[in-house]
């Protein structure tokens, strides 16, 4: 026969015993109640089971005066592995009654059992089975398969709750020993098999109870960890807002720049002009008088002419340049406004709930303010496009002055030439061969004219341009005048509801008061009636004489019956009268109870 390793039948015994105290406990418990002391039996041989597994394999620790082999430097470790055993360790450590490691163990082991981790505390130790090996031998149970089959026993205990003192035990000095007859079989425990069942029914009720409280918890931390992320998205968004505001009030002002570096290069292209102009003037003056300096003057203007139009065709290309840049950041500025409108939506959808408590008067107010701020801007910009369309005309009917001279320049030195050729036509070659390029001057003259009306027509279109944003700006302004009419219309509805809701109010109060005298006049008819409730009316016969002046009644001293209280009058004694509106004549009233009288005219009354 094969002999058995006696660790391996150490471990099963052990393990048998686990499953063995660990249903005899949730039995008991569950038939004597869920909360346990540290009295109870069962409970107590539980504790001793769990101190004999965990010693088994535990190695030898030499100390300075004699060996030490204790449970209580694996349980230690669980403070490093899981951070909610922190404050069971130092609860154990701050326990002034524990000077042995054994006690603090068990201390330990009870305080785990009240939080209901036991088996997640051992979990972690059996998943680290590198650091167990420090203080376990290979073959121990806490390094094999049967530690994990008792923390999974042990997640059944979840469902008592025990209820210890560990303050004042003396865990130091308790013996371990495992009473082995609580755990014999008996008849009871044969039939008692469908409590066994219902018993199990429960305990998974409550495991799976458990768990769904376990990811509740888990999701409810998620959805904290959304909202702390969600408000660090918000406010990113918000700083990027910011950011962007300023980057567009920056562009705005380096478009502003480039705007004003235009109009100063197109001056100075107009004062080049004019310089240009009147030197050429000056030179056709020059030619009539000499012509010995006519070759040179034509070089010079040959080459000014040149560097001119090199000069203006740079300039046209730095417009071209600034045109494409303008154009750019005018994109640029399209995106950004699209990001921030993006942005915006979103906060818009988060607090759309705080802008509909918002009321409308106000809403209002600020809607004029704002288009009275926008009439305003808009104003000065059109007093601003009247003054530069004014600039424009007046420098384009300077040109048009300068050009004609020009042209008036041009047909004299025509004329002039012609006489030349028709006084010098036996001379030389050489003067024909300078008519020739005189000639070639003239045709580069009336291009440098052609490109100045090329120009000019540009001018025009800016200008026409200008007018339609003149005429958009005032379709605006006729827009926010309407706007205004229409909110002080609505003004004068809301004076008129306002004077209509106060006379209501006070129709209301009057009706108010008007009721609470009748309701205290009924009052004090029913007091008056409940007084009287007891009389009864005379017969006519039985009244004979008036109750005030009593004397027989006869012809002229006729009855008078009050209805209220009964009694009877003459009409010489009932000389109170009170106006109705509903009676042409006064009405007489009784002296007593001030009710209206009834003249009797039969003998029975009801």
């Amino acid at each position: 026969l094969a002999v058995k390793d006696p660790t391996a039948v150490e471990r099963a015994n052990l393990l048998n015993m686990a499953k063995l105290s660990i249903k005899g406990l949730i039995e008991s418990a569950l038939s004597f109640g869920r909360t346990l002391d540290s009295d109870y039996p069962p409970l107590q041989q539980f504790f001793v089971v769990m101190e004999h597994c965990l010693k088994h394999g535990l190695k030898v620790r030499k100390s300075f005066l004699s060996y030490n082999k204790t449970i209580w430097g694996p349980l230690e470790l669980v403070e490093k592995l899981y951070p909610e055993a922190e404050e069971i360790a130092a609860s154990v450590r701050d326990l002034p009654g524990l000077k042995t490691p054994l006690g603090r163990a068990r201390a330990w082991l009870r305080l785990a059992l009240m939080q209901k981790k036991m088996a997640d505390y051992l979990r972690c130790l059996i998943i680290q089975r590198d650091l167990l090996s420090e203080f376990y031998e290979y073959h121990a149970l806490m390094m094999e398969e049967e530690g994990a089959v008792i923390v999974g026993l042990l997640v059944g205990l979840n469902v008592i709750d025990a209820n210890l003192c560990v303050k004042g035990e003396d865990l130091d000095s308790q013996v371990g020993v495992i009473d082995f007859s609580v755990y014999l079989k008996s008849d009871d425990d044969i039939g008692g098999k469908e409590r066994n069942v219902q018993i199990a029914a429960i305990l998974d009720q409550k495991n799976y109870v458990e768990e769904l409280n376990r990811q509740l918890n888990s999701t409810v931390s998620s959805l904290h960890a959304r909202v702390d992320s969600l408000e660090k998205s918000n406010t990113k968004l918000i700083e990027e807002l910011a950011i962007a505001k300023n980057n567009i009030i920056k562009l705005q002002e380096e478009n502003h720049q480039l705007r004003s570096e235009n109009t100063l290069i197109l001056m100075k292209t107009q004062h080049h002009l004019e310089a240009t102009k009147v030197d050429v003037e000056a030179e056709l003056q020059t030619y009539k008088h000499s012509r010995q300096g006519l070759d040179e003057m034509y070089t010079e203007a040959r080459r000014q002419l040149r560097e001119e139009a090199q000069l203006r065709q740079d300039m046209e290309n730095e417009l071209v340049v600034q045109v494409s840049m303008k154009h750019e950041i005018e994109l640029a500025m399209k995106l950004l406004e699209k990001d921030i409108h993006e942005k915006q939506d979103t906060l818009i959808g988060l607090r759309q709930q705080l802008d509909e408590v918002k009321a409308i008067n106000v809403e209002m107010y600020q809607k004029l303010q704002v288009s009275e701020d926008a009439m305003k801007e808009k104003n000065e910009i059109i007093s601003r496009l009247e003054d530069k369309t004014n600039q424009i005309n007046a420098t384009m009917k300077q040109l048009e002055q300068r050009l004609q001279q020009a042209e008036k320049a041009q047909m004299d030195a025509e004329a002039e030439d012609e006489k030349l050729k028709q006084e010098y036509v036996n001379k030389s070659e050489s003067l024909q061969n300078e008519f020739s390029q005189k000639e070639k001057q003239l045709l580069q003259l009336e291009t440098d004219l052609k490109i100045e009306k090329e120009w000019r027509q540009t001018l025009e279109d800016d200008l026409q341009k200008e007018k339609e944003t003149v005429s958009h700006l005032r379709t605006q302004t006729q827009e926010i005048v309407s706007l205004k009419k229409e909110f002080l219309k609505l003004q004068e509805k809301n004076k008129q509801l306002k004077s209509v809701c106060e006379d209501q109010e006070a129709a209301l109060q009057e009706l108010a008061s008007k009721l609470s005298e009748s309701k205290l006049k009924i009052e004090d008819i029913k007091e008056a009636n409940k007084a009287l409730q007891g009389q009864v009316w005379l017969k006519d016969k039985e009244a004979t004489h008036c109750k005030l002046c009593e004397k027989e009644f006869s012809l002229s001293k006729r009855k008078h019956h009050c209805r209220n209280c009964g009694e009877i009058f003459c009409n010489a004694c009932s000389d109170n009268e009170l106006p109705l509106p509903s009676s042409p004549k006064p009405v007489r009233v009784c002296d007593s109870c001030h009710a209206i009288l009834i003249q009797r005219c039969s003998s029975t009354v009801p």
